[in-house]
C-alpha cells in the first residue's frame, strides 16, 4: 500500500478530476471504490464531500452517466461509467497534461524556460 500523503490543495484542484475520468474509464464503479482507488494510487484520501460533486460535474459535461442499483443488504448505490465524450475527454485531457507537467518539470529541474 502507499504510504498517504498530503499533497497541496491547489495540486489537486488542478488534476482530481482527470484522475477521477479516469477511473472511471477503467470499468463501471461507485464512489467509495473511486476513492480507495485514488488513495492507492497515492493521491490521499479523497472525501465525498469533494468527491460526489466532481461525479456530478462530469455527469452534468456528459462525460459519465449514472445509475442507481439497490443494495444487497443495504442502501442502494450510485454507479458511473464513461460515456464516448468522456474517454475523447479523458485522451485529449491525459496529452495536455502530460505535456503541462512536463513543461512545469523542465522548468522547475532547470530554473530556465526553453
Amino acid at each position: 500500500m502507499t504510504e498517504e500523503r498530503q499533497w497541496p490543495a491547489e495540486w489537486m484542484r488542478g488534476v482530481l478530476t482527470l484522475c477521477v475520468l479516469a477511473v472511471v474509464a477503467d470499468g463501471e464503479t461507485y464512489g467509495y471504490v473511486i476513492a480507495q482507488k485514488l488513495l492507492a494510487a497515492g493521491l490521499g484520501t479523497v472525501k465525498g464531500g469533494t468527491l460526489y460533486p466532481i461525479l456530478t460535474r462530469l455527469e452534468q459535461d456528459g462525460l459519465v452517466t449514472s445509475r442507481w442499483q439497490a443494495g444487497d443488504a443495504g442502501p442502494g448505490r450510485k454507479y458511473f461509467a464513461v460515456t464516448a465524450a468522456g474517454r475523447r475527454a479523458l485522451r485529449e485531457q491525459t496529452d495536455d497534461w502530460v505535456t503541462f507537467t512536463g513543461r512545469a518539470t523542465a522548468l522547475i529541474a532547470t530554473g530556465r524556460v526553453s
